[in-house]
């Protein structure tokens, strides 16, 4: 039965090419290759389409797929297919249908769908994304409807947003240590300079390691990776650490000795050097981490001391052994029946 269904299907498809009009057929393929080349000509690079390394064909851009509808004089128009909004788990998906009309007749139309468990939104706060997976479901249903005219699909590829996984597996694939080094921030406290130049600020280390862990794209977080572990800064002036240099103090435990030697050196009319030398070290810079931490338990016991001796201070100058409290006072006489309890 389905071995017949098949063949009927063959012979309907062969008795439409047989009767098709060979000429006009001819003539539609010129027209659609005419416009092809028309749309080529009058889009804008970065603009209208864009171009990803390791592609073949451009990819058409929302305003791109806006000036090819303009071109023909057609109207879109979107319908919600699907809605998933689940606030307990935090996903939202959107499918959406685009519709192609030409003086109210149906011409064509596309589907677009995006939800937040896609590559690009895993990483960020899927409640901030409901709005935007639902323009990206439109654009997506728009361009795929576009595509369908004057069969574009030949000349342009879908969404550049779906093309991006790829350029950054390829970028992610051949990147070394120089690549890493050179890669430039684009937001933040360190906009426009590259990983290496970062890693000499005072804080740089510390925001390299944050991009390593936090960065929204994969090929940062590696980047920042290769960086902390040594590639892409050998032509620095930083040197890669030794052993010996990651058993040094920290500048964590620095900024607390100093807080500590600070309070100590007021409290003796001293400055903090004095203070730090008092425990027999010379370079604070010099100490290893546990040297560091045993001098900070120090310091904090000096300081605790400190303060129990200014809370005494305190406390007894609330009372004047000259003047004793309530002693112009005069004495008065309560019933047991005046008392709150």
């Amino acid at each position: 039965m389905a071995e017949n269904e098949v063949i009927e299907q063959n012979n309907n498809a062969m008795n439409m090419v047989m009767g098709a009009n060979l000429e006009q057929v001819t003539k539609q393929l010129q027209a659609i290759s005419n416009f092809q080349s028309v749309v080529q000509s009058n889009l804008k690079k970065d603009q209208d389409f864009g171009v990803i390394p390791g592609t073949q064909k451009p990819t058409l851009l929302k305003p791109g797929a806006e000036k090819i509808q303009m071109l023909f004089g057609v109207t879109s128009e979107y319908e919600e297919i699907e809605r998933i909004q689940d606030y307990d788990k935090g996903f939202f998906a959107y499918t959406i249908r685009c519709t192609l009309s030409q003086n109210g007749t149906k011409i064509t139309e596309g589907m677009g769908h995006c939800n937040t468990k896609e590559k690009k939104y895993i990483k960020q706060d899927p409640f901030t994304l409901a709005n935007t997976c639902l323009k990206m479901a439109k654009k997506r249903a728009q361009i795929d409807a576009t595509l369908t005219i004057a069969s574009l699909s030949e000349v342009f590829t879908q969404d550049i947003e779906d093309l991006k996984d790829f350029a950054q597996q390829e970028q992610m694939e051949t990147m070394n240590g120089n690549d890493a080094g050179n890669m430039k921030v684009t937001f933040g406290k360190h906009k426009g300079k590259t990983l290496a130049q970062i890693m000499k600020e005072e804080d740089g280390e510390s925001y390299v390691k944050w991009l390593s862990e936090k960065a929204r794209e994969e090929p940062m977080r590696k980047a920042a990776s290769m960086v902390l572990s040594g590639g892409g800064t050998k032509n620095d002036s930083k040197p890669k650490k030794t052993e010996k240099d990651e058993n040094l103090v920290t500048r964590y435990q620095l900024e607390e000795i100093n807080k500590r030697a600070n309070v100590i050196a007021e409290a003796n009319n001293m400055n903090v050097d004095d203070v730090i030398g008092a425990y027999k070290i010379k370079d604070i810079e010099s100490i290893d981490k546990k040297t560091a931490s045993d001098l900070i338990d120090r310091l904090n016991d000096k300081v605790d001391k400190l303060q129990k001796k200014d809370d005494q201070t305190q406390q007894e100058a609330l009372f004047d052994r000259n003047k004793p409290p309530f002693e112009d006072a005069k004495p008065i006489d309560i019933d047991n029946d005046d008392l709150p309890f």
